[in-house]
């Protein structure tokens, strides 16, 4: 019989609003961590206004932080927190000396002006680990850079090898430095900071650099780099373009589908589903590549991508669909994993979100509520603080907490 969430009894506090910190405190929601989500109280005003215009349903700086569709914000609880009032303060460091883990995605130095950084928390509580997630890092002369995923991905050589041979670089959303370097490392590192804490009983620092994580993902790419000196150019090495066996063709519906017949038998199985059994001994050709492809990009033409997928994947050849996000929740693999998951929201409506990626024997991770409204929780929160009801209205009235 499967236990408890592996990260159950952890208490985090969630000071962060955009893309890295959210997914970060996601996975450990999602692992079972208590996720207590601190929200600026009212409207927003100034750039917070602007970005929450701008971000529209994009992200959690918009209306859309509280919706029910919102994966980023699922299993945490919110509480509506003025940091720069007296009340909101001092609730705030009673939170911290209470919890495990705080994440925050603020600009180097801006916690210590507010008065919430690590050195004066881990005084109060010697077990805190503290997870700040930044573009650049807390040290170095970037570290003050203002920047987004685009510019962390060009910092750290990423954006250099994406695309095809003779194109501007590919801009692959924000999904390499805000979700991979920043929120999956920062998740990483809190897990191993609690690791750690059992052994030494003691709290630290954790600092995730956007950049540094996603030039960490580029630690093959820099090996091979390092030992032969060649510069990777894009759409020129086996794995992004060059080749015909490594490669996504249209079909004859429009749609799309990916062949990756990197080794000598799966390309030789390629060939001869394709009836062209004569390739098959130039396959390291450089010089019929353009003949291999064409010969390729006519014969996936003759046929759709489902009929592909169904005759490729019968006969041992690494073949995959390009899945538009229509059509990714029917895939039945996707089924199979539960990567697509239908919830109940609190007003009946069903809900679809990602599902959970860790799969886990024993105690396996599990999506318990979903999205809050900001302040959703802070009546609970602070009364289990041991503040009175007349006092948590009096400083709701004061616009202190909402």
């Amino acid at each position: 019989m499967a236990g408890s969430a592996p990260l159950s009894g952890i208490k985090v506090l969630d000071l962060t609003k955009l893309a890295p910190g959210p997914f970060c405190t996601m996975i450990l929601g999602d692992l079972g961590a208590d996720i207590i989500k601190i929200e600026e109280p009212g409207p927003p005003t100034g750039r917070r206004a602007q970005q929450a215009g701008k971000a529209g349903t994009q992200g959690p700086a918009g209306a859309f932080s509280g919706s029910p569709f919102n994966a980023l914000n699922r299993n945490k609880k919110s509480i509506g927190l003025n940091l720069k009032s007296g009340p909101g303060k001092e609730i705030f460091l009673r939170l911290a000396q209470r919890t495990d883990v705080i994440v925050e995605e603020y600009r180097p130095g801006v916690a210590e002006r507010l008065g919430i950084g690590f050195e004066k928390l881990s005084i109060r509580n010697p077990s805190l680990i503290y997870c700040a997630i930044t573009g650049y890092g807390q040290d170095g002369p970037y570290r003050d850079l203002v920047g987004h995923d685009l510019n962390y991905i060009a910092t750290a050589g990423v954006l250099s090898i994406l695309g095809r041979a003779g194109q501007m670089p590919t801009i692959p959303h924000n999904i390499i430095a805000d979700y991979a370097g920043g929120g999956m490392h920062g998740a990483i590192g809190v897990l191993a900071a609690l690791v750690a804490r059992q052994h030494t009983g003691r709290g630290q620092y954790v600092d995730i650099s956007m950049m540094d994580g996603a030039l960490t993902l580029m630690a093959q790419s820099f090996s091979t780099f390092f030992a032969t000196g060649a510069i990777p150019k894009r759409g020129e090495t086996p794995l992004d373009g060059a080749i015909p066996n490594y490669n996504v063709y249209e079909t004859r519906d429009g749609k799309m589908i990916t062949i990756g017949a990197l080794e000598p038998w799966f390309f030789a199985n390629l060939c001869r589903a394709l009836g062209r059994e004569d390739l098959i001994e130039h396959e390291f050709n450089s010089a019929k590549r353009d003949e291999i492809r064409d010969v390729f990009t006519k014969a996936f033409k003759t046929r759709t991508r489902d009929e592909w997928f169904e005759i490729l994947s019968k006969t041992d050849i690494c073949v995959g669909r390009m899945n538009t996000l229509d059509e990714v929740a029917n895939d039945p693999q996707v089924r199979a994993r539960k990567m697509i998951v239908d919830l109940d929201a609190e007003d009946g409506r069903k809900v679809k979100q990602v599902g959970i990626s860790v799969k886990l024997s024993e105690t396996p991770g599990s999506i318990r509520s979903l999205a809050p409204a900001l302040g959703q929780h802070t009546e609970e929160i602070l009364t289990g603080l041991g503040y009175t009801l007349e006092q948590i209205q009096k400083w709701r009235d004061e616009g202190s907490i909402k």
